[in-house]
Parts: C-alpha cells; sequence; structure tokens
C-alpha cells in the first residue's frame, strides 16, 4: 500500500495541510512527530532528556509505521536524514511543502521545538532548511508552496495531484 507522504522545513504546514488532503481524499491520516508525542511524550523533552540521536530512532520507527499504514502521512521535518528512511519514500508519492523564510518567521517564532532554540530561531531556521534542501528536492515528486493565499487552495493543489497521480485507483 502506498502512502502519500509530505515533507519538508519545519513550519511549512505538514500537518495541517495533510490532516485536510487526507479528509479530502477519504483516507487516514498519519502524523510521525505526533505518533512520537503520543508515545514517548513531548518531543522537546525526548531531546533534553535521551538526545537527538534517541529522539532520531523513534522518529524512524513512527515514520516506518506510518509508511505501512498507507494514506497520507507527514514527516517531521528532519525525517528525510535517516538513510532507511530516504529509501523507503521510493515507494510512495512524496510531495515537499516549502515555505518562504519571511513567511515561516511568525509560526516559528517563540518556538519550543528543540532545534529552534537560541537567540534567533530564523536565523537556525533558515540553516537547517539550506542544509535539507538538496534531500527535500532529490526525494519530492511534486513541489507545493505554502507562503501565500489561503490553505485551502495548497490542500486542493495537493489533493488533485494525488488524484492524479494514484496509483491504484479506487
Amino acid at each position: 500500500m502506498t502512502a502519500l507522504v509530505l515533507i519538508g522545513p519545519m513550519g511549512a504546514g505538514k500537518t495541517s495541510i495533510g490532516r485536510r488532503v487526507a479528509k479530502a481524499l477519504g483516507v487516514p491520516f498519519y502524523d510521525s512527530d505526533i505518533a512520537i508525542v503520543r508515545a514517548h511524550g513531548p518531543v522537546e523533552t525526548i531531546f533534553a532528556e535521551q538526545g537527538e540521536e534517541r529522539f532520531r530512532m523513534l522518529e524512524r520507527e513512527a515514520v516506518r509505521t506510518g509508511l505501512e499504514g498507507g494514506g497520507v502521512v507527514s514527516l517531521g521535518g528532519g525525517a528525510v536524514l535517516h538513510p532507511g528512511t530516504r529509501a523507503d519514500l521510493a515507494a510512495h508519492r512524496v510531495v515537499l511543502l516549502t515555505v518562504e523564510p519571511r513567511v515561516v518567521a511568525s509560526r516559528v517564532k517563540d518556538s519550543t521545538r528543540p532545534l529552534l532554540q537560541g537567540e534567533d530561531a530564523l536565523a537556525r531556521w533558515t540553516e537547517i532548511y539550506d542544509a535539507r534542501r538538496p534531500l527535500y528536492q532529490e526525494l519530492a515528486d511534486v513541489v507545493f508552496d505554502t507562503s501565500s493565499g489561503p490553505l485551502q487552495d495548497v490542500v486542493d493543489a495537493v489533493a488533485a495531484w494525488a488524484r492524479e497521480n494514484q496509483e491504484d485507483p479506487q
């Protein structure tokens, strides 16, 4: 069973858009970060108490579970760092959601995200995005930008693309 997988940087709207796309397509929605929080507690706590390496292990397990279930699967921004996850994505339809730094600034301001802690969350976000961008682009079958216009327009565009690129028509 193939999934429609949403990847992209923190603050691009993967969870919000993913939830709505799943509803539009009539399929289940799975978010790897939400799954981790439900099973293991807040991401910030995992990072603080167990470290990023442990978080990435938990993330890998959560991603694998999501991909096995099909439907719409939203991955945390750093999930693509794992070589196993990148290999797994080859069997799925992958949507890259992008967002301009000027737009994401308000979304990450005062964030509790562990990787954005420090004096300048936007500068850190930009640094992380620039480092991950080649992986995102390599893995993506299609790219949608979430920087402008109503969120519903992006949802509609992703859902339309998913219908046109269905591997097993319903």
